[in-house]
């Protein structure tokens, strides 16, 4: 019986159960009466009409739920207003009401791309994201439904088939017709959120039709209605776990399937008798338990369900944050994109920036800042400290699973960064017993596998790296001031590489857990990728090693002079001077590819970055101009920008975003170059460590003399789609939960 209970002990899973029982207990008291006194067009009208309300909230970035209740509650006022009139018949007034409100919502969604994505939870629902919040909220709504229910249940019973005779004995049938209209309004709203305003009217309307079958007592019915509702919410998320569909669509369709399945039913029972058929049904339910246990063997329970992460709660979608670091302090914030909570990391816990840690070569307070997805590395005077952003996703490949931990500060400055005295640093390879995990089991931390490192890697102020023209590098030459440049996982191992050409390798599962030990020290970028470390010497030598760092299997290709490194879904890229290469496994073996400039370049691509997963990659082409590099056609593009400071795009096809040191945001067409949009974003001349995080649906970009952290919908004309606020010049930034 896994199969039956494995799915409800996922926490978001058990919340949309709660959501959605608490959902059939609101829409059944409603819903009765909708059924009772043919008011189903009302009610499908009602639940489209929400859309002009959540589409205006979101174009504002107000909460979508006032919206919809906003709209609801104007559609009701109409509904009842123009109901009075004797002119035309309700139906037309309903009818009316029910396009215009649709219309205008789609007319509404029309004028932004982006509300493609952001309302489709929202038209189909999005039980999964239930939140604890909103258990509360639909607690609030059931009581307030069920004392609408009880005060009004005289008005509702007399109105509905004697208004004159409701009237005479003073029950008042106008006031009990807008009451009713309010607590269908409340159902609808509580219940747009798990099955969406398209499917909401299911929910409504089928458990309690289904329940008229069976009884033709109100109170009866609607305690029916509301056990055949839960019963649908419980099978639909079921069948949604196990067949990977929609749940909201699921659970709707399972409704719908009660109310013919009731049908079908008592027509058998009216055909052949109710005494035969109630044995059949008693029969029926008695083996239904049996599924799955013909066997007779007792099933086997997991005592770790899967993707089950100690300290971490599942969530039902991306917990995506920012993590910002205060260039001239070290100060730190982590900033929730769901919930919009800024989150202070403790300074005296990772601030790296105080006299007492600097070293010598080091300019005081200057912070650089690399995420791997989860973590971000800080970097000050040679030392570097670590924050748990408490966000991260395991990519298995046909499915995803997404955490959510406590955000906390791991290191505290005590680790020295390499290049500075050399300490710690070896040429040659470690030996295995100095791996931490390097059994290649994944570790509880639940990391982000290959090819899922978060963040840019070696983004000028995105991810740490030195801009074009610093001093330092990979080669370790004079002028390296110890700061990171770039960091990646896979779920045993993180690789933190300096801009000294050293990189740290740390254990992700202790990371995990709160504790960050010495870390191991390869010399040479190393970065983690299908169980192996892919290691580019300053020699520029390409290796393919074991977690470990034992010595392992030299590629024929080599990279001269490499900087920049990324993790794609087709493998390791490495920036080198004659172009890049990528290191990719293929039926178990590892094999390299280079990708060569067209011409020898002016300006090199020296940090690379792109959206987490994509093929495609970005990089500023000195200060006139930025690179395209396509890994999947294996081509440069050099698209000419006079001075850039920032790049990143979204992925193959998807516009080129500049920012340009006059603080204008441009949109470019990634082939011919041309300019598709821009936006004057920030007031004044841009620092270098200006960054522009892409993820899926927006871009974020820092402005550290505004103290602002700005949400830019790339797909709809560059729209400032929010703004966050710190109390930190929020210098250095990287997303994590991708």
């Amino acid at each position: 019986m896994d199969w039956l209970f494995a799915p409800f002990e996922v926490a978001f899973v058990q919340r949309a159960l709660w959501g959605g029982l608490l959902v059939s207990c609101v829409c059944a008291l409603a819903g009765t009466w909708v059924v009772v006194r043919g008011m189903a067009f009302l009610g499908d009208a009602m639940s489209h009409g929400m859309l002009p309300g959540v589409a205006v909230a979101a174009l504002l970035g107000g909460n979508l739920i006032l919206g919809a209740a906003i709209s609801c509650a104007a559609m009701a006022f109409g509904v009842s207003m123009l109901g009075r009139s004797k002119r035309f018949a309700p139906d037309t007034a309903i009818g009316l009401l029910f396009v215009g409100m649709l219309a205008a919502g789609v007319i509404i969604v029309s004028r932004s791309q982006s509300f493609a994505v952001d309302l489709t939870g929202f038209l189909f629902g999005d039980v999964l994201a239930v939140r604890s919040g909103d258990l509360l909220y639909l607690g609030v709504a059931l009581v307030i439904a069920l004392v609408v229910a009880v005060l009004g249940h005289r008005a509702f019973v007399a109105s509905t088939f004697d208004p004159r005779k409701a009237h005479t004995l003073g029950l008042h049938p106008k006031a009990a017709q807008v009451a009713l209209i309010g607590l269908v309004t409340l159902a609808i709203v509580a219940s747009f959120h798990v099955v969406g305003t398209l499917l909401v009217f299911g929910l409504l309307i089928a458990p309690p039709a289904a329940a008229m079958y069976w009884s033709d007592r109100i109170p009866v019915v609607m305690v029916l209605a509301a056990l055949i509702g839960g019963v649908s919410t419980a099978v639909g998320l079921l069948i949604s776990w196990h067949a990977q569909t929609a749940a909201g669509a699921t659970i709707a369709a399972v409704a719908v399937g009660s109310f013919f399945l009731s049908a079908i039913i008592a027509a058998l029972r009216d055909r052949f008798g109710a005494r035969r058929m109630g044995a059949a049904s008693v029969a029926a339910l008695a083996a239904l338990p049996l599924v799955g246990c013909g066997s007779g063997e007792s099933a086997v329970v997991e005592e770790t369900p899967h993707g089950f992460v100690a300290g971490a709660e599942e969530m039902a979608e991306a917990q995506s944050r920012l993590i910002v670091a205060d260039a001239g302090t070290g100060e730190m914030r982590v900033v929730d994109l769901l919930t919009e909570k800024v989150t202070p990391i403790d300074a005296f816990a990772v601030k790296a920036g105080s006299a007492q840690t600097h070293s010598a070569g080091a300019a005081p307070g200057a912070v650089q800042l690399a995420g791997d997805g989860r973590f971000g590395f800080v970097s000050s005077g040679g030392r570097l400290s670590i924050v748990d952003s408490g966000a991260w996703t395991v990519d298995h490949g046909d499915h995803r699973h997404y955490y959510s931990a406590p955000i906390r500060a791991v290191g505290s400055g005590d680790i020295s960064v390499g290049g500075l005295s050399g300490a710690g640093r070896s040429s040659a390879a470690p030996g295995p017993s100095a791996a931490p995990g390097a059994s290649g089991a994944p570790g509880p931390s639940g990391a982000a596998g290959p090819g899922d490192a978060g963040g840019p890697s070696g983004a000028p102020g995105s991810s740490g790296a030195a801009g074009p023209g610093d001093a330092g590098g990979p080669s370790g030459a004079p002028g390296s001031s110890g700061a990171v440049v770039s960091a990646h996982s896979d779920p045993v191992v993180v690789a933190v590489v300096s801009d000294a050409g050293e990189t740290m390798v740390f254990d992700r599962a202790a990371l995990g857990e709160g504790v960050a030990a010495e870390p191991r020290r390869i010399d040479g970028i190393a970065v983690p990728y299908a169980e192996r470390l892919i290691v580019a010497s300053a020699a520029g030598r390409v290796e393919v090693r074991g977690r470990d760092g034992a010595a392992g299997e030299v590629q024929p290709t080599t990279c001269p002079d490499p900087q920049g490194q990324a993790v794609t879904r087709r493998g390791v890229v490495f920036g080198c001077a004659d172009g890049a290469i990528v290191v990719a496994q293929r039926d178990g073996s590892f094999v390299t590819e280079k990708i060569p400039y067209p011409a020898p370049p002016a300006d090199r691509a020296t940090a690379f970055t792109h959206r987490p997963g994509s093929t495609t990659l970005t990089a500023l082409a000195g200060r006139n101009g930025v690179w395209t590099l396509d890994i999947r056609k294996k081509t440069w593009t050099l698209t000419p920008i006079a001075d850039a400071v920032a790049v990143n795009t979204a992925g193959e096809g998807s516009s080129l975003l500049v920012l340009t040191r006059d603080g204008v945001l441009h949109g470019l067409d990634p082939v011919t170059g041309t300019e598709t949009a821009h936006l004057a974003l920030i007031s004044g001349p841009v620092a270098d460590h200006a960054a522009i995080q892409v993820d899926p649906d927006r871009a974020y970009i820092n402005d550290a003399r505004a103290r602002t952290v700005h949400e830019i919908a790339y797909n709809d004309n560059l729209r400032v789609a929010r703004t966050f606020p710190l109390d930190i010049a929020p210098s250095q930034m990287v997303e994590t939960g991708l």
